[in-house]
């Protein structure tokens, strides 16, 4: 009831708003965290994540897209997918209504996540509460990251302590469907060498679908020791905690073909496809992060990582496992099937750094040398659903029809073993050693190699069927790149990337006596590009790219869970971006994605031409804030796709959109603002996102989202 009031309090105040934000970054500002780069508004001026030394972006021979934590507060974004509809060329998958899931440059993933630089790849809905900002690293990366990141991955940066004055940051936000939040941010020095900072954050979930609700719950403490200018360790643990409904959207309207592909069902906008009571999440996290950074003098330092992290992660649902069917009486039908899924995993990481700046002759060198060890330890098991009422069903007993209603009445489940369950234990064993030199010749030409020896070796015991399978690959990754810097503030590259993905897929969960013969996916990745500084707080940056993926792998789209594999794969595309600041008191970040992904080898399972799922082929995105006066601003933005295809059978297709939110901002008082975002302004019927051809999530309807922040 208090949030409600807020939101009344909020939507009839005088206009009048907000630059807090302004305020807590300088209530921020301290010694520079290599981590965390230099940021102006929308713009990040240097990072460490692309090289793992602290350079300019400009100096990169790579195209990163950036979403900083002005725009994730301005914007009122809640989730990784709201996030990337506004880097050109990444796109979100359904994620089966229980995960994130990407699509970079054409190519998926469920694992190619990253925290504070660190392998972040089970599969769970990740907050952005405790973030300084989000990073989306483009093309094959595994010189830097290791395995996978084939069409690029995604970083999250964490808040870090700094030593500036103490300082709290608390807000809370509620949005006309229900959905409410309240998040803190506190930051302190704790005496002598020794700085704080806690994050968290309560989130009731709910939205315009039917029975869909829960709750996350995120907490996050971290240290900081700081005796001296040449040593700083942080200490962090993140508790993770989410409970939510598994929504996995509606079913297409009819059995489509390539020749005339089926669009989604329509009228059922709100209409939930599972059965309640049986579809939830349920996901824990506790993960422990510690950090050491020494110099050694002024150009040699050592960086060392580690993380240990234990995830528990279950999730149970009905769903559409078919179109919509006519019978020759003419009742509508839709097919549903269930099952049940969980995972425990304990992951081991470290990684370690040497960085040294030299120079010989007229060559600077930043040369970096390192290795990385990795023990991943999963179980995971996969149980069917059967429906014994006595009703009609198929595949075993396993899908049954249902009349086409609203609401959907699925029949009573029982979840035990049966044909195509899953249950295996994998060990997986990573150890990587690598070598970079970035060398600058005079101020004019950069230039960056590397290489990396990865030994990853999967262990995969099959508890069902009694056998074990053990797959080694030793694997080369380089990285090539040149930028030529004709101004100051304008810089042309060219780059080569590899990366590798192994055959046991992004969750080690498969590994079979076919898998285990075949060698690694490989992405190759060829890219040229430009960085210009218009002002030194706004950045325009365009790239050309293709990308190729051979031995490459999708989800069957007859039986999403299975993996087929597709042969080789091509991404072709321009990517268009421009971040910062036009005026002191005018944000932008705008992006445009011109791509092609299709199929580049004819195999059983698709057509050279095929279409690779959720990639359209035009996508653009601008996001702007204005700043009246020092008391009112106002906000617009605009997210448009062309049509794009729902799986490779590109026999269901999701018609293109566009979509306009809006955002009004007002500053109260001294540390205290207030603003109001409303999404889908003028109320679009769109299909934002899929999993399979049956399983289409529905865009929101105009929704309305009022927040209240204090800085003290």
């Amino acid at each position: 009831m208090t949030l409600r009031i807020i939101l009344v309090i909020i939507l009839i105040m005088p206009a009048a708003p907000a630059l807090a934000a302004d305020e807590v970054a300088a209530a921020e500002a301290g010694p520079e965290i290599v981590v965390t780069g230099t940021r102006d508004a929308y713009r990040i001026g240097a990072t460490s994540s692309a090289t793992r030394t602290a350079t300019d972006l400009r100096d990169i021979p790579q195209s990163i897209g950036i979403v900083t934590r002005e725009q994730i507060e301005d914007q009122a974004l809640r989730s990784i997918g709201d996030l990337l509809r506004y880097v050109p060329g990444a796109t979100v998958s359904l994620g089966e209504g229980n995960r994130d899931q990407i699509f970079l440059r054409g190519n998926g993933s469920t694992a190619d996540f990253f925290v504070d630089g660190l392998r972040d790849d089970v599969q769970y809905y990740r907050g952005l509460y405790n973030l300084d900002r989000v990073e989306v690293l483009k093309g094959p990366n595994a010189m830097i990251f290791g395995r996978g990141g084939g069409g690029g991955i995604v970083n999250r940066v964490t808040k870090q302590p700094v030593a500036a004055r103490p300082f709290a940051h608390a807000e809370a936000s509620l949005d006309r469907e229900g959905a409410w939040s309240a998040a803190i941010d506190l930051n302190r020095p704790l005496g002598g060498a020794l700085l704080g900072r806690f994050n968290a954050v309560y989130e009731r979930l709910d939205n315009f679908r039917e029975v869909y609700g829960g709750r996350r719950i995120g907490i996050n403490p971290t240290l900081a020791l700081v005796p001296d200018d040449d040593t700083r360790i942080d200490l962090s643990y993140e508790y993770d905690s989410d409970r939510r409904v598994t929504d996995r959207g509606i079913p297409s309207a009819r059995a489509g073909s390539v020749a005339d592909p089926a669009p989604p069902l329509a009228g059922f906008r709100d209409t939930f496809f599972g059965a309640p009571g049986v579809n939830c999440t349920r996901f824990d996290a506790h993960v422990v992060h510690g950090e050491l950074r020494h110099n050694f003098g002024p150009n040699l330092s050592l960086t060392s990582h580690w993380l240990y992290g234990d995830y528990d992660k279950m999730y149970r649902n009905a769903f559409a496992a078919t179109p919509v069917i006519v019978t020759a009486a003419g009742a509508r039908l839709v097919g549903i099937e269930a099952y049940r899924d969980t995972v425990r995993r304990r992951n081991l990481l470290n990684q370690n750094d040497l960085v040294w700046q030299v120079a010989t002759g007229p060559l600077r060198h930043t040369i970096l040398a390192g290795f990385e060890w990795a023990e991943q330890d999963s179980r995971s098991d996969h149980v069917n659903g059967f429906f014994d009422s006595g009703i009609a069903t198929a595949n075993d007993g396993r899908r049954t029809f249902v009349p086409l209603a609203d609401p959907i009445r699925v029949p009573p489940i029982a979840f035990r073993a049966g044909p195509a369950n899953r249950a295996v234990r994998s060990e997986a064993n990573v150890f990587a050693l690598y070598l970079q030199d970035q060398i600058a010749i005079g101020d004019d030409v950069d230039l960056i190699g590397g290489v990396r020896r990865d030994n990853f070796r999967l262990r995969l015991h099959d508890l069902l069927g009694g056998g074990a399978f053990v797959r080694t690959d030793a694997l080369w990754s380089p990285r090539l790149g040149l930028v030529l810097k004709p101004a100051a503030a304008l810089a042309f590259y060219a780059s080569y990337n590899r990366s590798f993905l192994p055959q046991s897929g992004d969750q080690f969960a498969a590994l079979d006596p076919t898998l285990q013969a075949l060698e690694p996916e490989r992405f190759d990745n060829y890219e040229i590009g430009l960085k210009w500084d218009l002002r030194p707080v706004l950045s325009f940056t365009a790239a050309a790219y293709r990308l190729d993926r051979t031995n490459s792998r999708a989800p069957d789209p007859n039986d999403p869970s299975r993996t087929i594999l597709t042969g080789a794969q091509r991404s072709r595309g321009i990517e268009l971006a421009l971040n910062g600041q036009i005026r002191p008191n005018w944000r932008v970040s705008a992006g445009y994605a011109l791509q092609e992904a299709e199929i580049a080898r004819t195999t059983a399972a698709a057509p050279a031409g095929r279409r690779i799922a959720l990639v359209p082929r035009h996508q653009a995105s601008l996001w702007t804030r204005y700043d009246v006066s020092r008391r009112f601003g106002a906000g617009l933005g605009l997210y448009t796709q062309s049509r794009s295809f729902a799986s490779i059978s590109n026999s269901v297709v999701l018609p293109g959109y566009a979509r306009l939110d809006g955002a009004v901002y007002v500053r109260l008082a001294r540390g205290m603002e207030a603003q109001v975002n409303v999404e889908n302004l003028l109320g679009a019927h769109y299909f934002a996102t899929a999993s399979n051809d049956n399983n289409i999530m529905p865009g929101a309807p105009r929704t309305l989202r009022g927040t209240i922040r204090f800085l003290f």
